[in-house]
């Protein structure tokens, strides 16, 4: 009898996991000299408590999604094959690769990924970005750095509407659009949460923000830091063989240097 409950326990906390994974991308920096390596990093975090931390939970199955970089000129490096892993378990630690491109520019790192936990049983829908800038000279960095606003057309997106890397520091106001299915999310909160804390339950107005009519949200950070943009969005009646339900996430990964490259400030 007590075997029977504490699986059945076991059970509905895997469950309540699930429910709240949420992967996401980030790099070593965000700015690098043209032919010199950034070191990405794909992480899996936030057990049950709805992506409030940067805190690591488990480890996404790089075979389970897409991983690509998408350079300035849009030709698209798939990581999948570079992939190492920094744990010593299945479940322990996380993915990283190393990139070195040879174009000065923008380029954007995606993943997505549409998996069923069939234990839940949910469908999880997840999109995650980040960005980097290969510069010709870093005593030189140029502000004008095209294409992080793309659109790659995850079914709920966050895109940039201010350049996530040039110029960007403390007290740079950064600007996301949140996209579901192609059209902007009114009403929905956005988290920016900093590395090293943990958001308040609920809404939190020092780190969240609601979208208005035309799916915009923006932050403004205040020091230097990692920051994890995220936002999500429950689909209780999109069900299908083998879920009762879709969750869809996304995520995008701001580095935030306490000095602007750009400008020096």
């Amino acid at each position: 009898m007590l075997r029977s409950i504490l699986a059945v326990v076991a059970t509905l906390l895997a469950a309540t996991s699930a429910h709240a994974h949420d992967p996401w991308l980030q790099t070593n920096t965000n700015v690098v000299r043209v032919g010199d390596a950034v070191h990405i990093d794909l992480m899996l975090g936030n057990h049950g408590n709805n992506h409030r931390d940067f805190k690591l939970a488990s480890k996404l199955d790089p075979a389970a999604g897409t991983l690509e970089v998408i350079a300035p000129d849009g030709k698209r490096y798939d990581l999948r094959d570079r992939l190492t892993d920094t744990g010593y378990t299945p479940k322990e630690g996380f993915w990283t690769a190393r990139f070195a491109g040879d174009k000065p520019g923008l380029y954007m790192v995606t993943r997505f990924g549409d998996d069923v936990v069939s234990y839940a049983p949910k469908r999880s829908v997840q999109s995650a970005k980040t960005f980097f800038v290969l510069s010709r000279s870093l005593d030189n960095v140029p502000r004008t750095n095209p294409g992080f606003d793309v659109v790659l057309g995850h079914p709920l997106e966050l895109v940039p509407e201010a350049n996530p890397v040039t110029p960007m520091g403390p007290g740079q106001a950064f600007k996301v659009r949140l996209l579901f299915k192609g059209k902007p999310l009114s009403g929905e909160s956005v988290s920016f949460i900093p590395r090293g804390e943990a958001l308040a339950e609920a809404f939190d107005p020092r780190h969240e923000r609601k979208t208005d009519a035309e799916g915009r949200a923006s932050f403004t950070p205040k020091e230097g830091n990692y920051y994890l943009v995220v936002a999500h969005k429950e689909a209780p009646d999109e069900r299908g063989k083998g879920f009762d339900a879709t969750k869809y996430s996304a995520t995008l990964t701001l580095f935030v240097p306490q000095i602007c490259p750009c400008c020096g400030e």
